[in-house]
């Protein structure tokens, strides 16, 4: 394979663009299908299934999101090497973090909790691996912007994601009804897909932001104190995927450990999650870029917090409840499809179009720090209650009451963006 020529830190012309839009929608269906297999539901499964109780699977799921930290010193590197270096090296990592879970039975065998620690390192080296190429790719996506067609762009890349997402979780939720507990051959494929992402995306052009010199992690913090609308940008959105990522943790935490579901019946609400961001995700990117993001935000914000209550009414292992589950799962994030594509229309008007990854990353880093932090503290918080002999099912039940309310606050600092940034 030749060798892609740099940019000299001049925009990319048309050609290049089109080329780099091209590769990016092409490429993220299996970089995303590999990345969500070993971060996100199937994860919680899985140590759901060698034993794990509340703590751990929040510690997983926090060390996930707070392994967004390395993007700092990996920001260093963007003003010395090329970012579609770093890109590949990040996404080569995560591929050494997924090795182990090829040999799930294995690690089911091992006496516990030792099982448990190997998987729960070998997620938290994937994650990492993950981290250190997310803080390049928003900004090679930067390049390839055309600043009126942002909103469509990415309607158009995550619609890609979520089919392929929707294909592997009815294939992983038919395997695990036949083989219940075998998560070895759905790890192996989420690897496959590892590595042909990895040929996909060392073919990338990009907007080099080399000048030889380090980009020191202060000069990214200080943006922060510089732009108040940046402050505000990160109040609300951190608050909304803090939530987000609480809800959908414990939701099937709690469907499979308190109200009795299968590890099949579960993946039901994984396909619908997929299956509302397909459905909406072309037409949130026109909606964004025809009436801007508040309007988006405050409708999608107060519709998910309508729809966590649900939650409220999921108390039995029989088919009305997996049916409102699976109905609550695919509202929550078609609406969140929706906040979503807002959340990156705003962060890309405010990232300056010759040097944009310190605002990214500072904006990365800072909201995910704080959607890691959330399912950490909520799942030791849970472990303490739970251990004081109250009841499960009541617990669970002021957790999700807890978040439709913290869910509506998140609008407010988002009001600084009614009008035209």
């Amino acid at each position: 394979m030749s060798p892609v020529p740099l940019s000299d830190g001049a925009p990319l012309d048309e050609r290049e663009r089109a080329r780099g839009r091209r590769l990016a929608i092409t490429s993220h269906p299996a970089g995303m299908t590999h990345r969500m297999v070993f971060t996100e539901h199937l994860t919680t499964l899985a140590l759901l299934a060698l034993g794990a109780g509340e703590a751990l699977v929040g510690l997983q799921r926090g060390v996930v999101y707070l392994s967004v930290l390395l993007q700092l010193p990996i920001l260093r590197l963007v003003g010395r090497v090329s970012k579609r270096r770093l890109l590949v090296a990040g996404q080569c990592v995560a591929l050494a973090g997924s090795v182990p879970l090829l040999f799930f039975g294995g690690l089911a065998a091992l006496e516990p909790p030792r099982g448990v620690v190997v998987a729960l390192v070998a997620f938290a080296v994937a994650a990492a691996g993950f981290s250190i190429s997310e803080t390049v790719w928003f900004p090679l996506l930067h390049g390839y912007q055309e600043r009126a067609r942002i909103g469509r762009f990415f309607g158009t890349l995550r619609t890609g994601w979520h089919l392929s997402l929707i294909v592997y979780f009815l294939g992983a939720q038919r395997w695990l009804e036949a083989h219940p507990g075998d998560f070895a051959p759905l790890f192996g494929l989420g690897f496959a897909l590892g590595l042909v992402r990895v040929v996909l995306i060392a073919r990338l052009p990009e907007r080099s932001e080399r000048t030889g010199a380090v980009i020191h992690v202060r000069e990214a913090v200080a943006l922060l104190r510089a732009q108040p609308l940046l402050r505000r940008y990160l109040a609300g959105i951190a608050t909304a995927g803090a939530v987000r990522s609480v809800v959908f943790t414990f939701a099937v935490v709690m469907m499979r450990r308190v109200v009795g579901f299968s590890e099949g019946q579960i993946l039901y609400t994984t396909v619908a999650i997929f299956t509302g961001g397909l459905a909406t995700l072309l037409l949130w990117g026109r909606v964004v870029d025809r009436v801007g993001p508040y309007p988006v935000f405050r409708w999608a914000a107060l519709g998910q917090a309508a729809l966590i209550l649900g939650f409220l009414f999921v108390s039995e292992s029989d088919t009305a409840s997996l049916t409102l589950a699976v109905a609550l799962f695919f509202g929550l994030w078609a609406l969140g499809a929706g906040f979503d594509v807002a959340d990156t229309h705003v962060i890309f008007q405010l990232a300056p179009e010759d040097a944009p990854a310190r605002t990214l990353v500072v904006a990365r880093v800072t909201e995910t720090t704080f959607r890691g932090a959330a399912p950490l503290l909520v799942g030791a918080g849970l472990g303490w209650l739970l251990a004081t002999q109250l009841d499960p099912l009541s617990v669970y039940r002021a957790l999700f009451v807890a978040c439709a309310v913290v869910q509506i606050l998140a609008i407010w600092p988002l009001r600084a963006f009614r009008g035209s940034l």
